[in-house]
């Protein structure tokens, strides 16, 4: 497929604004979600490290959506012709907190947009830098740059990369049921109509995978929520995860982490019931 890469390079730079108000009830439905007690959230209340994910949901008309759930191609990201969209990885840098009651701006940028031939075709990889400034701040609260990988559809003998093994040596990990309830809350949560969190005969048939997907953005929360469990008061700086291989609803998965020796570097990974890492992530500690 001659991908036209003039044209698509063309979306960098690109660049929309959206505005927000920080509520509370986002944050005591994801709280729920994630199976914590009820817990107030009052004015002022800061956001756990990603849960700025519940807000800036992406509003698009209906007339505007596309076969696979998300928004038609073209508009702020690129047209990219390749039929499979995934979230890839993130980068973040936590400067300052987001709080309950706060007005937000998100700017969003077409950082840059890559074309390389993988081993089962063409992949084009998008990457978007977001800045949340609060309440007027000239200086961004959040920066976080977000990598989405578009693929060919799935062909017959495809070849997959091979599995990687997760780690052994966790001392933190929880086990997590990925059952259909779980992923539609997230999927209402952050108003994500993507086909292959919810549609079992779509993602199945047209896309070609064994089950459901579990979101990246759910795991990399699970593997945030790892840590705030065993160190509630920890301030974390930075954070950084790559999805290294689908997670499906069809087995218990597990998140995992360690502190490492200089007490500021948190390793986080999320591993499928086989053992094989399926997401690699790092955070650091202030």
């Amino acid at each position: 497929m001659n991908l036209p890469l003039s044209e698509l390079a063309a979306w960098i730079g690109r660049s929309e604004t959206v505005l927000d108000h920080i509520g509370a009830t986002p944050m005591k439905a994801l709280n729920a979600t994630l199976d914590h007690p009820a817990m107030p959230v009052p004015a002022g209340a800061a956001l756990p490290p990603l849960w700025h994910w519940l807000y800036f949901l992406p509003l698009h008309a209906q007339s505007e959506i596309g076969p696979d759930g998300h928004a038609r191609r073209g508009g702020f990201l690129p047209p990219v012709p390749l039929p499979r969209r995934m979230w890839a990885g993130s980068q973040f840098e936590f400067r300052a907190p987001v709080r309950v009651g706060d007005a937000v701006e998100r700017r969003s940028t077409i950082a840059d947009v890559t074309v390389k031939e993988g081993r089962t075709g063409p992949l084009v990889f998008v990457k978007v830098r977001h800045e949340l400034r609060c309440n007027g701040a000239t200086e961004p609260a959040i920066v976080e740059f977000h990598d989405i990988v578009y693929r060919a559809a799935r062909q017959p003998g495809d070849v997959e990369p091979p599995p990687q093994a997760a780690p052994a040596d966790a001392a933190w990990c929880r086990e997590i049921v990925p059952d259909d309830v779980l992923l539609f809350r997230y999927s209402a949560l952050t108003f994500n109509g993507h086909r292959i969190h919810y549609d079992r005969k779509y993602v199945t048939e047209v896309e070609g995978y064994p089950g459901l997907i579990v979101h990246g953005p759910l795991i990399a929360t699970l593997l945030m929520d790892l840590l705030r469990r065993q160190l509630p008061q920890a301030d974390v700086a930075s954070f950084r995860f790559k999805a290294v291989r689908p997670t499906f609803d069809l087995h218990p998965f597990r998140v995992n982490g360690q502190l490492q020796d200089d007490g500021k570097t948190v390793r986080l990974w999320a591993q499928d019931h086989e053992g094989w890492l399926t997401m690699d992530a790092v955070a650091t500690l202030r």
